[in-house]
């Protein structure tokens, strides 16, 4: 892994370090939505909401399109599938010892 995919795994996760982030993305799964939309079940400012929107953008967790006036927001998909492929490479690695762990127990339990 370089130094730059470092860094970009950094800011993803950080920004789902974020709880409001960590909701927006959720509704994002369900489809697009504009700030406005996406400000309606927080009680925080449009202008917050944004911020957090930019925070996921540079993170490559979303996209924004335009549509005539709107500005819609997109989950972007392949982005979150990279960093659960990243999750997994080290879950998968430990299922691995674990299994080793749980043959030898049986081993040494076996009469």
């Amino acid at each position: 892994m370089t130094h730059d995919d470092e860094r970009d795994l950094d800011r993803a996760f950080l920004a789902l370090a974020d709880p409001i982030r960590r909701r927006i993305i959720a509704r994002l799964s369900r489809g697009p939505a504009t700030v406005n939309e996406l400000t309606e079940p927080f009680d925080i400012t449009k202008q917050a909401i944004s911020k957090h929107v930019h925070v996921l953008e540079e993170a490559g967790l979303v996209t924004r399109s335009r549509d005539a006036q709107r500005r819609p927001v997109h989950l972007n998909p392949t982005r979150l599938e990279e960093l659960t492929a990243w999750i997994d490479r080290y879950r998968l690695v430990k299922e691995s010892q674990y299994r080793s762990l749980d043959a030898v127990l049986d081993k040494e339990q076996s009469p």
